[in-house]
């Protein structure tokens, strides 16, 4: 079942998701990964932990891992209790969101680290912090507003249920684990990629983003207006 909006069916009640559609699942996968960006945090990773030994690496990786899932797994649980306790409608939700993950995308286009993911005064304070992989590394510059509120847009559209939340929880896995061997290697991958070939990864999935965006955004907009769709 495709989770694409349809503005002839807004009760999201009537369609329960009953198996995990594998295309959604590999797109929200390339969502998150092109959010979450664990090859444009290397640098970032590596220069915190400054001349760290290699036990320090490690653990740091698997924290920042640990958070990642932690924080976007529980972002997809209470998810919509959060939007129901302030009385927000999924979908300005869904256009707050997709604004969101356009600034951020603007930055990635640009090779720049974006002030939503990290302020420099976060910067600063995180080669001081003793946990770094899980502040601020894990949270907010991995798993961050953007990263957050996507979580949040796909388990409301999955329709809930136990497909439904594996329909988000197995790519959240995927991409803490891409989190964890990229960062568990850190040194190798910024070796063989380089200043380059970093920044081009970063384009790329800042190119991928925005597609995203705009697309959730327009859905959004397509519930707020009904009168904008066909």
């Amino acid at each position: 079942m495709s989770l694409r909006y349809n503005p002839a069916h807004l009760n999201r009640a009537e369609f329960p998701l009953v198996a995990p559609d594998w295309g959604e699942l590999i797109k929200l996968t390339v969502a998150l990964l092109a959010i979450v960006e664990p090859f444009g945090t290397v640098p970032l990773f590596l220069g915190a932990l400054g001349v760290a030994p290699p036990g320090m690496q490690a653990r740091a990786a698997r924290s920042a891992a640990i958070t990642v899932f932690a924080v976007l797994t529980l972002s997809a649980l209470a998810g919509d209790a959060i939007l129901d306790l302030f009385g927000i409608s999924i979908a300005a939700f869904m256009v707050g969101g997709g604004l969101l993950l356009l600034i951020l995308s603007v930055s990635m286009l640009q090779a720049k680290e974006s002030r939503i993911r990290q302020t420099p005064e976060e910067a600063a304070e995180a080669s001081q912090s003793e946990a770094i992989g899980v502040v601020p590394i894990g949270l907010p510059l991995l798993a961050g507003p953007g990263a957050i509120s996507t979580v949040i847009i796909y388990s409301h559209e999955t329709g809930g249920g136990m497909a439904g939340l594996l329909a988000v929880l197995l790519p959240v896995a995927a991409v803490s684990g891409v989190v964890w061997v990229t960062l568990h290697g850190a040194g190798a991958v910024a070796r063989r990629m380089g200043t380059t070939g970093i920044h081009i990864m970063t384009r790329v999935m800042g190119l991928i983003l925005a597609a995203l965006a705009v697309e959730i955004m327009a859905r959004g907009l397509l519930q707020l207006f009904p009168g904008l769709g066909p």
